[in-house]
C-alpha cells in the first residue's frame, strides 16, 4: 500500500488521480495526520501495510518564507526526518519531492544530481535540509527534485498569466531567470512509473522537470499563443513585456540559471520526458482545466 501524503496540493492531487485511474490501492492525508509529530504519523501507520510514502507535503510559499523560517523549517526538515524514521522502522521507502531552489542559480549549464547545493534564500535552505534529512536517515528513497511547477488543482503560474493578460493591456514578466516548466500530470507519472518500476531503479536523487531551456517571459508568451487558441486568453491585444528581477523586487531572491538535468532519471527509466510546450497543450486543452482560475 502506498501512503500519500500532502494529497489536497497541487501535485498530490494529480498523484491521487493517477493512482485513482492506474488502480493503485493508496490512503491519503492532508493536515488532518500531523507529520511534524512522529507518534501521529506512528499511530496512523501502525495498522497499515505501507510499502511506499510519497510526501508531497512541504512549505512552498517562497517569500513568506523569509520572515516565517521556523515554519518552514518544521515542514521542510522536521517532516521529512520524521518520515525517513517511520520508513525505516517499517520498511517503506519513501519517494520525497524536493525542489531547484537549492541551487544557488549560477552557471549557465543545466544543474546534474552530484552538484553541491547552495540555497540563496530561506524556502531553498529548509528544502536542502529536508533533503539532507532523508539521505542521512532513510534506508531507501528517491529525491526528486522538480521546479516550476504547474498542475489542474490550486494556484499557479498559467492560470495566473492567463487571468493577468485578459484583465491587463501589459503584463510585466522578469526575463533573466531561466528554467523549465512542470507539469503536475508528468511528474505524478514519473512517480508511479518508479513505483512499479523500484527492483530496477537505484535508490537516491533524481532530477524531474519537462524538457526545454527558457525564461518566465518564454513562458508567458508560449501561454499567450496557446491560450488564445484554445480561446482562454480574449485580450488578444495584451502586451507582454520584458522586466528584470531587479525591476520586480521580491522578499526571497530567485535563482537566475535552475534548468536541472533530466538525463539520470530518462536513462534510469527508460522514458523520454515531454517538451514543456507539449506539456502546456495538454494543460489547456483538458477537460480537466479549471475555467473558474480565470475569473
Amino acid at each position: 500500500m502506498i501512503w500519500l501524503i500532502g494529497c489536497k496540493g497541487m501535485l498530490g492531487s494529480e498523484i491521487a488521480r493517477q493512482f485513482e485511474e492506474n488502480k493503485i490501492e493508496y490512503v491519503e492525508t492532508d493536515r488532518e495526520v500531523d507529520f511534524t509529530d512522529y507518534t501521529s504519523i506512528q499511530n496512523f501507520s501502525n495498522d497499515k501495510k505501507i510499502d511506499f510514502i510519497v510526501n508531497c507535503a512541504a512549505y512552498t510559499a517562497v517569500d513568506k518564507a523569509e520572515s516565517d523560517k521556523d515554519l518552514a523549517q518544521k515542514l521542510n526538515e522536521e517532516g521529512p526526518a520524521n518520515l525517513s524514521k517511520l520508513c525505516n522502522s517499517i520498511n517503506a521507502t519513501l519517494i520525497h519531492i524536493s525542489t531547484d531552489y537549492v541551487f544557488d542559480g549560477t552557471g549557465n549549464t543545466p544543474r546534474t544530481e552530484d552538484m553541491s547545493v547552495a540555497p540563496i534564500g530561506v524556502y531553498g535552505e529548509t528544502k536542502a535540509l529536508g533533503e539532507k534529512a532523508v539521505t542521512s536517515t532513510c534506508n531507501k528513497y528517491y529525491i526528486l527534485r522538480t521546479a516550476w511547477l504547474y498542475g489542474w488543482n490550486g494556484k499557479n503560474f498559467v492560470y495566473t498569466m492567463l487571468k493577468a493578460m485578459n484583465t491587463h493591456d501589459a503584463v510585466k514578466v522578469v526575463n533573466d531567470q531561466r528554467g523549465t516548466p512542470t507539469f503536475a500530470g508528468d511528474l505524478a507519472g514519473v512517480i508511479i512509473k518508479i513505483i512499479n518500476s523500484i527492483e530496477k531503479v537505484p535508490y537516491g536523487i533524481y532530477h524531474c522537470t519537462d524538457l526545454g531551456d527558457i525564461t518566465w517571459w518564454d513562458f508567458t508568451n508560449e501561454i499567450k499563443k496557446q491560450g488564445i487558441e484554445t480561446g482562454y486568453l480574449t485580450n488578444k491585444d495584451c502586451v507582454v513585456n520584458p522586466c528584470t528581477s531587479d525591476e520586480y523586487p521580491t522578499p526571497a531572491k530567485r535563482p537566475a540559471y535552475s534548468v536541472l538535468s533530466k538525463e539520470k532519471i530518462q536513462k534510469t527509466l527508460g522514458i523520454k520526458l515531454p517538451d514543456w510546450k507539449e506539456s502546456l497543450s495538454v494543460f489547456l486543452k483538458s477537460s480537466l482545466f479549471d475555467k473558474t482560475r480565470l475569473e
